[in-house]
């Protein structure tokens, strides 16, 4: 699949929760970074991967966005005008799990949007709890140093019944490369209440590496949503008072100025 720049990911999920009682979990994960303008094209070279329909791997478009199968980029380019920011036809890459025989959830991901000339214009982190509730938080990208962004914005969207909404979110990332890094620091008035990171090495996208993901973590999908409640029963088990679920957002998307963030 030479001349894509869509690949696959193999790397580790961190997560560190540091109150009311320390919890830490560490699993071996692989990603998809899926060029969106070039979703149909491997839909057609790639026969482990389809679009829209079952395979072993697959992208649904309802997973994402607005959840009605409609074309997610206009949906963005729509965010992006909202925040001021033009794209000029400048890609926009979508980093995911993919479903695996019918099956996904995806409690981050991350939407990379370029300018024309190559530089990351601003990112969309989508967030999914397993209540069935989505929520994104677009950020203009202001500058990086050696290839590091920084990006913070205000939490208000439920996600863990364990942990408050009250706080923000600081995100340390690198654009995706030969590897890719995603840091979230949750901080509020007592300080870190969370830490997550996703660090992977790339390969490319062909259906070899596809078999290869699938023999190394088959049905990790699956696995991800079974490791979320078997974590959460755990952190139950500490005595953890549970935090009431409030209703979500009324608008689907957080737009962040770069005056406020």
């Amino acid at each position: 699949m030479t001349g894509f720049s869509s690949s696959l990911y193999f790397g580790k999920v961190e997560h560190h929760r540091y109150r009311p009682k320390s919890h830490h979990l560490s699993y071996n994960v692989f990603a998809l970074l899926l060029d969106l303008s070039e979703i149909e094209t491997l839909n057609r070279s790639l026969h482990l991967f389809s679009r829209n329909r079952f395979n072993v791997f697959g992208f649904y478009d309802r997973d994402h966005g607005p959840g009605d199968g409609n074309d997610l980029r206009s949906w963005i380019n729509d965010n992006l005008l909202k925040a001021g920011i033009d794209l000029s036809g400048g890609k926009i890459e979508v980093l995911c799990y993919p479903r695996i025989f019918g099956y996904v959830f995806n409690p981050l991901s991350v939407f990379y949007c370029y300018g024309a000339g190559g530089d990351l214009r601003a990112t969309l982190y989508e967030v999914h709890n397993t209540f069935g509730e989505r929520h994104a938080y677009l950020i203009p990208v202001e500058s990086s140093v050696e290839n590091v962004i920084r990006q913070e914005c205000e939490k208000n969207f439920y996600v863990s019944p364990f942990i408050e909404i009250a706080g923000r979110y600081h995100f340390r990332l690198s654009p995706p490369a030969d590897t890719v890094s995603l840091e979230i620091n949750h901080i509020d008035t007592a300080g870190s209440a969370l830490y997550a990171v996703f660090q992977g090495t790339q390969v490319s996208l062909t259906d070899k590496s596809l078999l290869k993901a699938f023999l190394k973590y088959p049905l990790m999908t699956l696995k991800v949503i079974a490791g979320i409640h078997w974590e959460a029963i755990k952190i139950w088990r500490k005595k953890i008072p549970v935090i009431d679920h409030p209703l979500p957002p009324s608008s689907m998307v957080t737009i962040v100025n770069s005056t406020s963030n």
